[in-house]
């Protein structure tokens, strides 16, 4: 009976979370406001999660931002470069998932082909080396034993 008890408390532990997991419903004035609201939610970044966009978010952070992206919408009509730019402004180019090429984000754009090119020339340089290495440091004597080995096994064949 108390296994049946614990089983019943966890399964109402988890609807409780499921429960908690809310649906954000907002009223626009016409479906390319609720378009715009759409695409911005998913190509502005959380600043708490760092890796999800702000619809993925729990934040209270990104909850913050879909209200202020939303008047933005709704009350002051703005479009999407008035609301990143406001955004930037605000709290910089990492609020977006697709920051401008500046000079302050070239390394972010080219960092990883940056890498993959000096993983290239490490891959080089390390199978150059080994190609030059003999491919055995074994002494006369190992060599005999292993040929003594190898000599055995084929005549048991």
């Amino acid at each position: 009976m108390k296994i049946f008890y614990s089983i019943l408390i966890s399964l109402s532990f988890l609807l409780a979370t499921v429960g908690q997991a809310g649906i954000e419903v907002r009223k626009f004035a016409n479906p390319e406001q609720e378009a715009l609201y759409d695409q911005m939610m998913y190509e502005l970044r959380c600043l708490v999660c760092q890796n999800e966009n702000l619809a993925a978010s729990n934040a209270e952070l990104a909850q913050d931002l879909r209200d202020e992206v939303y008047m933005m919408i709704t009350e002051k009509n703005l479009g999407e470069v008035e609301i990143k730019d406001f955004l930037v402004k605000r709290y910089g180019d990492f609020v977006l998932y697709k920051p401008p090429m500046k000079k302050s984000t070239v390394l972010l754009w080219a960092g990883p082909f940056l890498l993959l090119l000096l993983g290239f020339i490490i891959l080089f340089f390390v199978l150059r080396h080994n190609r030059q290495q003999p491919i055995s440091n074994l002494d006369k004597r190992k060599r005999a034993e292993m040929k003594k080995l190898l000599d055995t096994d084929n005549k048991e064949n």
